[in-house]
């Protein structure tokens, strides 16, 4: 399946749930921005494929099921108050993750255990003006039908508006940057036991009114 999207730069956002900051081991009293490969974008029904890259160092391939922003112009120093007007659009991702990679792979930088093929499952993107209040959503996520995160969106550390703002200060986002808002506790790798992703896995990611999007896990041969 093709693309949903090709955006021309994807930010992710880190700890912005304050669950998910206390399960991976603390709070943030910063923004916690990172970047994803846009060629790591898939779109629903295609499968994330588990790299031998991930292989030597144990299983280590997690899921995040997220919000995610299109920017619908170039735009730069955006007012929180005229965030949305930028917004061209939302959809459902998942911030599929090496977290080997993330974490001591790449000298502590986060962009490549986040980048590998496939890492970046996102739905069609929906108009924003459609959604209304994005505060309002409800994030959930199974895998092979059991819910593993629940979230409302309110309970973002940092909103969409204030997000937007932020990440354009200073720095032009152009049009059809990609904005993962980050994830909701119950990630596999702070699970007991943990729980990888493994081959045969489905995992999905559903936000009402947005979109729902399911991906099967395979393994590289």
């Amino acid at each position: 399946m093709a693309a949903p999207l090709m955006p021309t730069a994807i930010f992710g956002i880190g700890r912005n749930y304050p669950d998910h900051a206390s399960e991976m081991g603390g709070g943030v009293a910063e923004l916690v921005v990172f970047m994803k490969n846009p060629a790591s974008v898939i779109g629903s029904g295609d499968p994330i494929v588990i790299g031998s890259v991930c292989a030597a160092n144990g299983p280590q391939v997690d899921y995040e099921g997220e919000l995610a922003l299109i920017i619908g112009c170039d735009c730069r120093d955006v007012d929180p108050s005229d965030a949305r007007s930028v917004l061209s659009g939302y959809c459902v991702a998942n911030d599929v993750s090496a977290r080997w990679w993330q974490k001591k792979g790449s000298g502590g930088q986060f962009c490549r255990g986040k980048s590998f093929d496939s890492f970046c499952p996102i739905t069609k993107p929906i108009r924003a003006d459609s959604v209304g209040n994005p505060s309002q959503l409800t994030i959930s996520t199974t895998l092979n039908g059991e819910r593993v995160q629940h979230c409302s969106v309110a309970e973002m550390t940092w909103s969409v508006d204030r997000l937007i703002a932020e990440l354009s200060r200073g720095m032009t986002l152009l049009r059809n940057t990609l904005i993962l808002t980050g994830t909701p506790a119950g990630v596999g790798s702070a699970r007991t036991p943990q729980r990888w992703l493994r081959s045969g896995d489905l995992i999905t990611v559903e936000i009402p009114g947005v979109g729902c999007l399911s991906n099967p896990v395979i393994e590289e041969v």
